[in-house]
């Protein structure tokens, strides 16, 4: 009888119990199986890189010759004493040959072998047997196979299979090291026999340098542009090359790889962006077609990482000064670099507003703004970036960076930082506009199309489908538009944020100009709990006295926007701003700058025409004479635009025709000096100043002039061409603006009359005289006259 076994003794699973153990067992089981190949593997790598790291430095030790112990005189004698004394008839010739051989051998040489530390010459000796070529390992991949189904679950299966790599890859790795070690080697040679070279070889050998790193540079971004997805590693070797270590090429060959690597992901970039795979996305088994964009994917992503802190880098090395341990790159040449490196984060910043890392680039050029040396090129991007956004969040963002930098520096910053907020696209106007131009519209079938192609009941379907895909339009576009309005009202509240924080806090800044004239712009947004407020401040800041022309214009056109919108509810009557206004128009002349009239002209607009039903007679003729008084002594443009206005007043208000009436409409006088509208007895006056004007040079002034001296008529032989009727006063000062020095129209140049025949003018010749000529003219020869005989009168 067999002995039993013991219960101790570990037996083999059954099936059926391995069908009861958990999936979590199971899984623990596969993750250990997997930590411990990858940490043979890593081991396996580090002991390839300590054996590399090993075979170089015994290639770069030169070995030190063994150490030979010179020998005393009377070591020498004694030896050969010794040997003279030993016994030679049992040994032949060879045996003493060698006894001696033996006996003169050098013994500093024969350490122990197992010795707790070898001599350098044994350690070179151990690095000589280690083969050349190292087998390497070949790459694993791990595939996932079909899993297997039982009762409970579904249990993965997976291989690793070896990767075999391509001889083409194999061939480009070995061109690619050959030409790293043959530039390497040039470069030293180089280096050796640059101050051989006379100066014109020098420059000679510089171009050839420049010449094929341009080649280089021109073959890889041509390669990355023609097929991004299978040619994303020659973005990386591109990028290798801001690392150029040539000192004499090294800043134009950084500089043109930095311009050639913005226009390559300006050119690969997809229109959306990457967003990072998760570990369950990765471990899914996926097309070939799919992996191959995620590895693309993930590759530019990277490499534009990358960039982007290069970028950063160079900008930074610039502000701190400082050389770096390689000095490929002089001190003095790093604002060239940097210069290029902001001009490619700002044009990264136009065009992939879309892709990742924008914020990233605007924290990154926000503070540039407010640097003298790259403010203006920041500035313009930035305003750039507001004009062209139609979405808002990229404009959200920057207002949100810019209020930032602002709170930080504590609004000691330069006006131009402030000015680029003007051109936020927050207007309804504009919103509303964006909204249409991107709501995308249904191409509808041709009724004609539809009768010959389609039976009755198709076309009743495709009848049906269009009104389908038009409201699923209409409500993606509300919803759209929700989004677009919500991100602009965050906008606004940023925006006004900045500017009523300056108001309180630096009001007597550089930057208030900025700050009234977005006031100015955005007024008709301000929410009307403001509006009580905010009028005490402009009013106090007008009467402080500490303001120009431009910022108190700015002040009155803030004032009048609010109340011609939403404050027109408010029971106010503005007369100091009415009085301020006219008494600023004399300071207006053709020595001042002009840009303060289309200021003018936009405060008269919301003045007079919008608050007509608000504004007195007397007050109306009196901005309407003194806008006539004005024009005289302005440029032309100007001139265009005030004679417009006087136009527009004159349609608002008809009665104003007294001012074209030389009779006296009441008692009084005119007091052109006195700068209240109420009480300078405008309706004692004319305008006179037409009749001038009617003299000018310019024949659209010449127009206008006339045309209000008949009383504006809107039909007839004096009315205005609709070129001139339909438009604004501002349009009309834009129109003719000669800001580029030209006139328009183009003045015609004077008529030149030449006389084809010559008549001579009997009336001033005496009768002999006339006598002689008519015979000189007559006769067929030649006569002379006699000058010397004296005529009597």
């Amino acid at each position: 009888m067999a002995p039993p076994q013991s219960r101790s003794k570990k037996r083999r699973p059954s099936f059926r119990r391995l069908l009861k153990t958990s999936g979590m067992k199971l899984d623990n089981k596969l993750k250990n199986r997997q930590m411990k190949r990858q940490n043979c593997d890593k081991k396996q790598r580090k002991e390839h890189k300590r054996m590399r790291q090993a075979l170089k430095g015994a290639a770069l030790a030169t070995p030190r010759p063994l150490d030979v112990t010179a020998k005393r005189p009377e070591e020498e004698e004694e030896e050969e004493h010794f040997l003279e004394t030993l016994p030679t008839d049992m040994m032949d010739d060879s045996d003493l040959q060698q006894m001696s051989a033996f006996l003169s051998r050098d013994l500093s040489s024969c350490g122990p072998v197992h010795g707790a530390k070898k001599r350098k010459s044994e350690v070179v000796r151990g690095y000589e047997k280690i083969p050349r070529k190292m087998a390497a390992l070949p790459e694993e991949e791990v595939v996932h196979l079909l899993p297997i189904k039982d009762k409970t679950r579904l249990i993965p299966q997976s291989v690793h299979r070896v990767v075999t790599k391509q001889p083409d890859e194999e061939e480009e790795e070995e061109e690619e090291e050959e030409e790293a070690t043959q530039e390497a080697e040039t470069g030293g040679a180089e280096l050796v026999n640059g101050p051989m070279l006379t100066p014109a070889q020098q420059q000679e050998a510089r171009m050839c340098k420049i010449k094929d790193r341009k080649l280089t540079i021109a073959r890889l971004a041509s390669s990355a542009i023609a097929d991004p997805v299978n040619n994303i590693k020659c973005v990386k070797q591109l990028r290798g090359m801001l690392m150029e270590a040539d000192p004499n090429v090294a800043v134009t060959v950084r500089k043109l790889v930095m311009v050639s690597l913005m226009e390559v992901f300006k050119d690969i970039s997809p229109t959306y962006k990457i967003r990072p795979l998760t570990a369950a996305e990765k471990a899914t088994k996926v097309k070939k077609e799919t992996q191959q964009l995620r590895e693309f994917e993930e590759g530019l992503l990277s490499q534009y990482k990358l960039y982007l802190e290069d970028m950063e880098q160079i900008i930074k090395d610039w502000k701190q000064q400082k050389s770096k341990r390689s000095r490929a790159v002089p001190v003095d040449s790093y604002s060239g670099l940097a210069l290029v490196a902001v001009r490619c984060l700002c044009e990264l910043m136009l065009a992939m507003s879309h892709f990742n890392f924008h914020n990233n680039i605007l924290v990154a050029l926000a503070p540039l703004a407010n640097d003298g040396t790259v403010s203006d090129m920041c500035c313009r991007a930035f305003a750039q970036l507001f004009r062209q956004d139609r979405v808002g969040g990229a404009s959200l963002a920057a207002v949100r960076v810019i209020s930032g930098l602002l709170k930080s520096l504590n609004y000691n910053v330069r006006p131009q930082v402030l000015q680029t907020l003007l051109s936020v696209r927050i207007q309804e106007a504009l919103v509303k506009k964006d909204v249409k131009d991107m709501t995308p519209a249904v191409k509808l079938m041709p009724h004609k199309d539809k009768k010959k192609n389609l039976s009755r009941m198709q076309r009743k379907w495709k009848k049906a489908e269009e009104k389908l895909q038009q409201e699923l339009l209409e409500a993606e576009a509300l919803d759209s538009k929700d989004k677009k309005m919500k991100m602009h009202s965050e906008t606004l509240n940023i925006v006004f944020l900045i500017y009523f924080r300056i108001l309180k806090k630096a009001h007597k800044s550089v930057l208030l100009p900025s700050v009234l004239e977005g006031l100015a712009n955005f007024a008709h947004l301000i929410n009307l709990e403001f509006f009580d407020d905010l009028l005490n401040v402009l009013q106090s800041l007008i009467q402080s006295g500490d303001l120009t022309n431009r910022e108190r214009l700015h002040c009155i056109q803030t004032v009048f926007t609010i109340l011609s919108g939403q404050g027109d509810v408010l029971n106010i009557d503005p007369l100091n701003f009415y009085s301020e206004l006219y008494a600023m128009l004399p300071r207006l002349h053709a020595g001042a700058p002009n840009d303060d009239i289309i200021i003018v002209l936009r405060c008269l607009d919301a003045m007079l025409i919008r608050r007509r039903k608000q504004v007195s007679l007397q007050r109306a003729m009196a901005f309407i004479k003194r806008l006539s008084a004005l024009s005289l002594h302005v440029q032309t443009h100007a001139s265009v635009g005030l004679l417009a206005a006087a136009r527009a007043g004159l349609h608002s208000f008809p009665r104003c025709d007294f001012l074209l009436d030389n009779e006296v409409q009441g008692s009084g006088l005119y007091l052109a000096e006195l700068h209240h509208p109420e009480h300078c007895n405008a309706h004692n006056t004319a305008l006179w100043e037409l009749h001038t004007l009617q003299r000018h040079f310019h024949p659209v002034v010449r127009r206008l002039a006339a045309h209000l001296s008949v009383g504006a008529p809107s039909e007839g032989v004096s009315a205005l061409p609709l070129e001139l009727s339909r438009r604004s006063p501002v349009q009309l000062f834009e129109d003719y603006d000669v800001k580029d020095m030209t006139f328009n129209p183009p003045v015609a140049p004077p008529k030149h009359k030449k006389k084809e025949v010559f008549r001579a003018d009997w009336s001033l010749l005496d009768g002999e005289l006339q006598r002689l000529v008519d015979h000189v003219l007559s006769a067929s020869q030649e006569a002379e006259l006699d000058f010397s005989t004296m005529h009597k009168h």
